[in-house]
């Protein structure tokens, strides 16, 4: 165990965060930084996941945009888990009524140190992911460009797959494929598939006018579907990750993202989504990405990404029960 702490200490920074009430959910968060050892004192693995037993849920930052600007998308991402930790300080009681039974506790892994490359950022990020789940840990990531989904998944992958002999069913949130070929924020999922281990992705929100004919033709060729299953007909496979990408969300009521929908999903719709995909136990891993506080008006979207948490961790008491 020691060793697994000193690789994710080595791969990341504390979170910053505002002052916490102690009437807030934030308030039972655990700092691996600055609380010297939280995970000694965890109980026994309480959490299911995809065949695997987690004794916690790793809050972990992903604050590099790199791909966002590769991307030609609007910087600014890199503040996303800054802007999270800000508003889920603000919301959410110590103790809610949707949360009573939580299995495990919620620990704050702290931030991934961006490189100057996007590769060597990517790496950082696998290095950070592997160590949290050697730990015991589900990765529950905010970004960041989505971009960074590809090196935590492929952290799973690689600790939690492969050496089952199985493989991963992608459930993403986005307007985009993201299966470009270049390096930038729009290629985690083309890499996802050329690294292997997934056998399918199933894509909510795809938006028409902001993909090409060409991505669409390879996506479908390569074991991606366009899905339609409602959050209460969770699909059965084995082992899963979710991903949402903040841009799915209409921009009136999310416009703090690196490329804004004006046709996009409600919030409470994705709300349910996010809380079904806590609620499956066969979702190992979960992030939100993308949050751009720079265009954020008010923090309303800061705010949705906080109740989106909220809601993953709701369905994941119902998984506890």
């Amino acid at each position: 165990m020691g060793q697994a702490i000193d690789a994710l200490r080595e791969f990341t920074e504390p979170g910053r965060w505002p002052e916490r009430r102690p009437g807030r959910f934030a308030a039972r968060l655990v700092e691996v930084h600055r609380d010297g050892d939280p995970l000694a004192s965890l109980r026994d693995a309480a959490l299911n996941g995809a065949g695997h037993e987690f004794r916690a849920i790793g809050l972990l930052g992903l604050a590099d945009d790199e791909g966002v600007r590769l991307n030609g998308g609007r910087p600014g991402a890199a503040e996303g888990p800054d802007a999270f930790r800000a508003a889920l300080a603000g919301y959410g009681a110590a103790h809610p009524v949707a949360l009573h039974g939580l299995p495990v506790p919620v620990i704050d892994l702290g931030d991934v140190v961006a490189a100057d490359d996007l590769h060597a950022t990517h790496e950082r990020v696998s290095g950070a992911v592997t160590a949290a789940l050697e730990l015991g840990l589900l990765p529950v990531a905010i970004g960041g460009g989505h971009d960074l989904t590809f090196p935590e998944v492929r952290a799973v992958i690689d600790t939690l797959i492969r050496p089952t002999g199985r493989t991963l069913h992608g459930i993403y949130f986005d307007a985009h494929l993201d299966v470009r070929e270049d390096d930038g924020s729009g290629m985690p999922f083309r890499r996802l598939l050329e690294y292997g281990g997934i056998d399918r992705l199933s894509l909510f929100g795809f938006d028409p006018l902001s993909n090409t004919p060409a991505h669409l033709d390879w996506f479908r060729a390569h074991g991606g579907e366009l899905a339609e299953f409602a959050p209460g007909n969770w699909p059965r496979s084995p082992a899963q990750f979710v991903s949402i990408c903040l841009d799915v969300i209409d921009m009136a009521q999310a416009p703090g993202v690196s490329a804004p929908h004006p046709a996009g999903w409600p919030a409470q719709r994705i709300a349910d989504y996010a809380e079904a995909a806590g609620r499956s136990s066969a979702v190992c891993c979960f992030d939100l990405m993308e949050l751009c506080p720079a265009h954020d008006e008010h923090g309303r979207t800061a705010r949705l990404a906080a109740h989106l948490f909220l809601r993953f961790l709701t369905g994941v008491a119902q998984r506890g029960r």
